[in-house]
C-alpha cells in the first residue's frame, strides 16, 4: 500500500510534485491526504488512482467535485469538510464502496438529484454546519447508515422516510429549527443515541416510546412541556432536558368533566428529579382517586 500525505505545503509547485509522486503509485496508492492546501479545484488526475481507499481534501476552497471522482469505485472514506460545496454532489452515487462521507462546514443547501442512489454501503454521513432546510425522501436509500449528523443547519422538519433507516444507531439534529418529530420515528428500532438540542420542538410523538434500544437522549433547549404516556418505560442511561418549560406540580381548581388528562412525575437521576408524563384516565371519579404524584391540568382564565 502506498500512502501520500500532503501537509502544510509552502508552495503550490511542491504540492503538485508530491501529487505527481502519488500518481506514480497508480493502483497501489491507497490513501491521499491534501488538507489545507488552498486547493480551488479537485484534481481530475485522481481518476488515475483506481485503487484509492481514502481521500482527504478538507480545509480547502473546493466549490464542486470533479466528474472524474466517479471512477474511484473502491473509495471507502471521503472527507470534503470545510470547503465551498453548495450541494451533496450527484457524483457520490458512483462511489458504491463508500462507507464514510464527511461534508461538514460547507455551504450545502440541497442534495443533487440521485446523490443517494449508489451509497448502499454508507455507514457514516456528516453534514454539520451547512445550510440545509430540508432532507430529500431519497435519504431512505442509505440502507446501511448507522450514524447521521446534521447539526447546525436550518431544518424545519425531517422526512418520514428518514425513519425507515433500520440500521441507524445515532442521529444528531442539534441546532436546527425543528418543530416536530414524525410519528414514524418508532421504526428506528436500533436507535441508541438521539440528540435534538436547541430546536423548537413542542411535543414528542407517542411512537417515541417504542424506541426500545434508546439509551441516550438530549432534548435540551426546546419548548416541551410534557412527555407522552409510556415515556417512563424507555431504558435511558443518559437524559438531558434542561431549558424546556416543563409542567411542574402546581394543582389548580378545574371544571369537572368526564375525561381528564393527568400528569405523572417520573423520578430519574442526575439532571432532573421529576418528569411530567401524560396519561389518559377514564373519568373525573378516577381522578379523585389519584396518588400523590398525579394531578390535573386546567386552563385558568382571568376575570
Amino acid at each position: 500500500m502506498v500512502t501520500f500525505s500532503l501537509f502544510y505545503f509552502s508552495s503550490k509547485p511542491m504540492a503538485e510534485r508530491l501529487l505527481v509522486r502519488a500518481l506514480k503509485g497508480g493502483k497501489n496508492t491507497k490513501i491521499v491526504t491534501l488538507n489545507g492546501k488552498k486547493i480551488t479545484k479537485m484534481p481530475s488526475t485522481l481518476e488515475k488512482l483506481p485503487g484509492l481507499k481514502t481521500l482527504d481534501l478538507q480545509n480547502n476552497r473546493i466549490p464542486k467535485v470533479c466528474p472524474e471522482i466517479s471512477t474511484l469505485t473502491q473509495l471507502t472514506s471521503l472527507n470534503l469538510g470545510n470547503n465551498l460545496l453548495e450541494e451533496v454532489p450527484e457524483e457520490m452515487k458512483y462511489l458504491t464502496s463508500l462507507k464514510k462521507l464527511h461534508l461538514f462546514g460547507n455551504r450545502i443547501h440541497r442534495f443533487a438529484s440521485g446523490a443517494c442512489d449508489g451509497l448502499q454501503n454508507l455507514i457514516l454521513l456528516s453534514l454539520n454546519n451547512n445550510q440545509l432546510t430540508w432532507i430529500p425522501p431519497e435519504v431512505s436509500r442509505l440502507k446501511s447508515l448507522t450514524y447521521l449528523s446534521i447539526n447546525h443547519n436550518w431544518l424545519a422538519s425531517i422526512p418520514r422516510e428518514l425513519c425507515f433507516l433500520k440500521n441507524l444507531s445515532e442521529l444528531q439534529l442539534n441546532y436546527n429549527q425543528l418543530i416536530c418529530i414524525p410519528e414514524e420515528i418508532k421504526f428506528l428500532k436500533n436507535l441508541q443515541k438521539l440528540f435534538l438540542v436547541r430546536n423548537n420542538i413542542e411535543v414528542l410523538p407517542e411512537g417515541f416510546c417504542d424506541l426500545i434500544n434508546l439509551r441516550s437522549l438530549d432534548i435540551a433547549g426546546n419548548v416541551i412541556q410534557i412527555f407522552p404516556s409510556g415515556f417512563q418505560n424507555l431504558k435511558l442511561r443518559e437524559f438531558y432536558c434542561e431549558e424546556n418549560p416543563l409542567l411542574m406540580k402546581q394543582p389548580v381548581h378545574a371544571v369537572k368533566q368526564e375525561g381528564v388528562w393527568r400528569l405523572q412525575n417520573w423520578k430519574i437521576s442526575r439532571n432532573l428529579q421529576l418528569v411530567p408524563l401524560r396519561i389518559l384516565i377514564c373519568s373525573y371519579k378516577c381522578f379523585n382517586q389519584r396518588g400523590p404524584n398525579v394531578f390535573g391540568i386546567a386552563q385558568v382564565e382571568s376575570r
